[in-house]
């Protein structure tokens, strides 16, 4: 199996200037916990959910809500992103990049084209469905040679 059959696309992407609660609001409206940050087409950077909520003052803070809004206003996804981003390519074999996966720890890899754009993101639930998915000997069919 290929990884362009587990894939999800098209991708959310984020442009590195995108102030952190515009992006904190893609991800939750989208439903979403990685969003894959591109320069044009090329991809610089990657930030998930949990680099937002470190990045997003605290509860306790002691900042009032008007200063914790506009510090938050003047921080863009490119001052949070991980700029160092594991890829993969549509054509790659799904159980190499779930090893990937599992090995480095990360719980998604954008996938990118011959042209270096980013045209799906691959993460575990991906690998979890097909693997969770019923064999056809299990919905009452023969399984095929």
């Amino acid at each position: 199996m290929l990884v362009h059959e587990l894939m999800s696309a098209p991708v959310v992407v984020a442009p590195p200037s995108l102030p952190l609660p515009d992006a904190a609001h893609l991800m939750k409206s989208r439903g979403i916990r990685r969003l894959p940050v591109v320069d044009g087409s090329r991809l610089v950077g990657i930030v998930t959910d949990r680099d937002l909520r470190e990045a997003l003052p605290s509860k306790v803070s002691s900042l009032s809500p008007w200063e914790a809004t506009t510090r938050l206003a003047a921080v863009s996804v490119q001052d949070v992103m991980r700029r160092s981003v594991l890829t993969t390519t549509p054509d790659a074999d799904a159980r190499d990049a779930a090893y990937t996966l599992l090995h480095h720890r990360v719980g998604a890899l954008p996938v990118i084209d011959d042209a270096g754009t980013v045209v799906g993101l691959l993460t575990v639930s991906d690998v979890l469905r097909d693997y969770a998915r019923p064999s056809e000997s299990q919905n009452g069919t023969e399984a095929r040679p």
